[in-house]
């Protein structure tokens, strides 16, 4: 007997940035302690393919899957919550939607036939939609549809929402996220911005059977019936969702809300028990309850939006809280760091992370930063460009090769350290072709990078196109920056670590895309460990 496959939608309106995705992730943690099979899917409005030509300061950080799917950073959430792995699938925009459909009119699929809105580019979102169902892997799909309400470019999916939910009434059902603000002058909550949004949905054909209210205050009973009864929606089926002081306390929140219980009980499913979230609690009692504390910079050009290293700094929470750490971040803008300030910005933290990015702005702070941690003995951790950056620094200082460089940022250099790979020189297109998703890496014994994964192949996430220049291996090798791991296969570098120093280490691959909270990231382990040593050896 085939699974039954029950869709759940979530729909924001009145403001954008409500959390529509810990939301979803959080009714999917929910359902997932009763015992389900849950995954989650994002679709986003925009005409691009995918975030991954995206400015970070305009999208924040482009999350890859382990099938090398660049997507948007809600799916980050996702894995983080539920420790189950995305796809492809779990990520469609409407550049997408539309490229697939005009390929099949110019295969000659819709043959005779005017290619339209309705029913054609719905029933393509409407196939993206069930592609996970038909796997016979999930209970539940969970769905956000990015954007609000009311966004001329949301119609389309809010049309295919329709359809379906009319072709599987007792399978679906929709939960709309709204805001109850609190007006100050008037010194209370207010209700009309919410009806005007459960209004703008029902215009388009879409009945919420759920609404979650974000507030910061308390919605009392006469609120929760006003809600109720001008939105259509039974009284239970009106949801607080209070400003949390961490994301990460939204599920338990949302289980005192009994969200998943109307969920299972709308869905005529049996909402007997409760969730089990004994290891989630936990780890909430160690995040919250440090016994130990360290100080670490990251340096990067993007921290006025710190939403592009998302992954990075949940990856720090998990980490740290399985340690029992507080880590405690101070921001350090690349471009603001140099020879005169690195001992001013730096001397005061217990280690230093050179966060991953593309092109040049920024660059030389980060090579001077990673010239001071590597004089100074302080732990450092550099990812994707933190460790290329870190291989110029050793070039330009320890070999002495005068602007040593990557090709990337000085296509004319002498000594080309970091190259662009073979395989991407005769690439001209932009979207979706770099290194992408996850690749085999070899561990050398006696490193920090084994005795983090106690491993010697482990699988991780890339997305770059330039590398190591191997030509330069021999040399750096004997100077004390040893290479560690590699791809089993292309023979890339993947890892390097210097000698004599008690905790640097580099990596061309993202470990903080594979963090989870019941997995952390085995380096952002080590590396807290060495931070936490340096601290108290200072």
């Amino acid at each position: 007997m085939a699974r039954k496959v029950n869709y759940i939608f979530v729909t924001g309106g009145v403001t954008s940035s409500l959390g529509k995705g810990i939301i979803s992730a959080s009714l999917a943690k929910l359902l997932q302690g009763r015992g389900y099979s849950v995954t989650i899917q994002k679709l986003d409005p925009y005409i691009n393919i995918d975030p991954g030509t995206l400015n970070p300061y305009e999208h924040g950080e482009c999350y890859v899957t382990d099938d090398g799917a660049e997507t948007d950073l809600d799916l980050g959430h996702y894995e983080r919550f539920l420790n189950v792995r995305t796809s492809q699938a779990n990520n469609v925009t409407t550049g997408r939607v539309y490229q697939s459909v005009i390929e099949k009119e110019r295969k000659g699929e819709y043959l005779g036939k005017t290619v339209q809105i309705i029913p054609h580019i719905t029933d393509e979102i409407k196939d993206r939609i069930k592609i996970l169902g038909k796997t016979g892997e999930f209970d539940f799909v969970i769905t956000e549809i990015g954007g609000t309400v009311g966004d001329i470019e949301s119609l389309p999916y809010v049309e295919a929402v329709r359809q379906i939910i009319w072709e599987h009434e007792t399978e679906s059902l929709v939960i709309h996220l709204t805001l109850v603000p609190y007006l100050k002058a008037a010194g209370e909550l207010k209700t009309k911005p919410t009806q005007h949004s459960v209004k703008a949905l029902l215009e388009l054909g879409v009945q919420p059977d759920i609404l979650v209210c974000r507030t910061e205050y308390h919605l009392n009973s006469d609120i929760r019936k006003k809600i109720a009864k001008f939105c259509n929606v039974s009284s239970d089926a009106v949801i607080e969702s209070i400003d949390a002081e961490t994301i990460y306390d939204v599920p338990i929140l949302m289980k005192e809300e009994k969200l998943d219980q109307v969920v299972l009980e709308k869905l005529h499913m049996s909402s007997a028990g409760k969730p089990d979230l004994n290891k989630w609690e936990a780890f909430l009692l160690r995040f919250k309850n440090p016994k130990n504390e360290i100080n670490v910079a990251l340096i990067g050009k993007y921290i006025e939006l710190k939403d592009s290293y998302k992954s990075i700094v949940e990856s720090f929470n998990h980490a740290g809280a399985s340690l029992e750490c507080k880590v405690n971040i101070k921001w350090i803008h690349s471009e603001k760091i140099n020879d005169d300030n690195s001992s001013e910005l730096l001397s005061d933290v217990d280690g230093v992370l050179v966060a991953p990015g593309f092109g040049s702005r920024g660059i030389e702070g980060k090579i001077q930063a990673i010239k001071y941690v590597r004089e100074n003995k302080i732990p450092f951790f550099g990812i994707c460009l933190g460790m290329q950056c870190a291989i110029i620094e050793f070039s330009r200082h320890v070999l002495n090769l005068d602007g040593a460089h990557s090709s990337e940022i000085d296509e004319g250099t002498d000594y080309p350290v970091i190259d662009l790979m073979e395989d991407q020189k005769k690439i001209s297109s932009k979207g979706g072709t770099m290194r992408l998703g996850a690749y085999a890496c070899k561990i050398k014994e006696d490193s920090h990078a084994y005795k983090a994964y106690n491993e010697s192949i482990v699988y991780e996430r890339h997305r770059h196109r330039y590398e190591f220049n191997n030509k330069y291996l021999e040399d750096i090798e004997k100077a004390g920056l040893k290479a560690t791991g590699f791809n089993p296969e292309s023979n890339l570098v993947e890892i390097v670590e210097l000698e004599d120093h008690p905790y640097f280490v580099g990596v061309q691959f993202h470990p903080e895309y594979k963090s989870t909270v019941a997995n952390p990231a085995p380096l952002f382990k080590s590396f807290i460990k060495a931070a936490l040593e340096n601290k108290k050896r200072s």
